[in-house]
């Protein structure tokens, strides 16, 4: 700082005046901090209802679960085909097979099934993943299937542990439904 310094900003200061307290430029209030809406609780809660759900509901609202029953198969009876009370006496795999393929083997199984008294049986058809923009074929083609043989009282997409909406499980008419 030189001497010069205090003369200069005396004399730019001259003419200046006080400011009064009522003249006084009101102060700035902060802006408030950015509140998430959702507590911890909130976010705590989230997560357990997400934990707590039902993968096998949540999939069988999906469009790609298949479900059918014939009009004297009552709603208790489909529930529990849906989860999976009764208990899968046969399997069969087809995914992977062609339609022309799967057709015999299919009709074969379910024929077989019928003749051993058989009252529930899983048929693995595959999610339809390999078959590209057409969607699932083998699936579709068994959903139809299942729906015109007389044996077939009702058919639902399994539960998640048995091939989700990859399998069905069947079941069969023994005569006493």
């Amino acid at each position: 700082m030189s001497d010069d310094d205090p003369d200069l900003f005396r004399r730019s200061i001259e003419g200046a005046k006080p400011l009064r307290t009522d003249d006084r430029v009101p102060e700035l209030r902060k802006k408030p901090l950015p509140r998430a809406r959702f507590s911890r609780a909130d976010e705590d809660n989230a997560l357990a209802e997400s934990l707590e759900a039902d993968i096998d509901t949540m999939e069988s609202a999906n469009a790609e679960s298949m479900r059918y029953h014939r009009p004297h198969v009552g709603k208790r009876t489909m529930r529990r085909l849906a989860r999976g009370k009764y208990a899968v006496q046969a399997e069969i795999d087809l995914h992977g097979m062609t339609v022309a393929e799967a057709r015999p083997r299919l009709a074969d199984f379910i024929d077989y099934s019928v003749k051993q008294g058989l009252t529930c049986v899983r048929i693995v058809h595959g999610k339809g993943l390999g078959s590209g923009h057409r969607g699932p074929v083998l699936k579709s083609a068994v959903n139809r299937w299942l729906r015109k043989w007389d044996a077939v009282l009702a058919f639902v997409s399994a539960r998640q542990v048995d091939g989700g909406t990859g399998a069905v499980y069947v079941l069969l008419d023994r005569g006493d439904f």
